[in-house]
């Protein structure tokens, strides 16, 4: 078996590690983007809630009431930083991700080129010694003419 057709063992191996880094990296992608869009949901919710605030102040507002106000705005605060965070932890993630997935492909690409370097050896290797069978046969032929 040539060397070129034993590779491509490793080559299926390669593939199959790049399309395992890929799929991480979708999932990591997915649950970054789910992330963000709960982010911009609860910072509209925020602004939704204070504008609701200014509107209603315009009369008389008892204390009690603006200070669970301010007391819910500042839940959602901490409730953005902490999703904020977590935020950062699966930027962390999703960058880890792809550069397993890049480490994969450079993987495989090699691979490629080197199975392809492979096979032009075996061609050259090849046409030598098709050519030296042609060489032979044609002495042999020129031997028999001349004998």
């Amino acid at each position: 078996m040539l060397r070129s057709q034993r590779l491509a063992v490793v080559l299926t191996l390669e593939e199959r590690k790049e399309q395992e880094a890929l799929e991480k990296m979708g999932e990591a992608r997915k649950q970054f983007d789910a992330q963000q869009a709960q982010i911009d949901n609860l910072n509209r919710y925020q602004q939704e809630y204070r504008d609701q605030i200014r509107q209603n102040q315009q009369g008389v507002v008892p204390v009690a009431r603006l200070q669970a106000w301010q007391a819910f705005i500042a839940q959602l605060d901490q409730v953005l930083r902490q999703q904020q965070t977590q935020l950062d932890i699966l930027e962390g993630r999703l960058e880890e991700c792809r550069r397993q997935w890049q480490l994969a492909w450079e993987r495989r690409r090699g691979m490629e080129k080197y199975i392809e370097t492979c096979r032009r050896q075996e061609q050259r290797e090849q046409d030598v010694k098709e050519q030296k069978l042609a060489d032979e046969a044609a002495g042999r032929a020129f031997a028999r003419r001349r004998g």
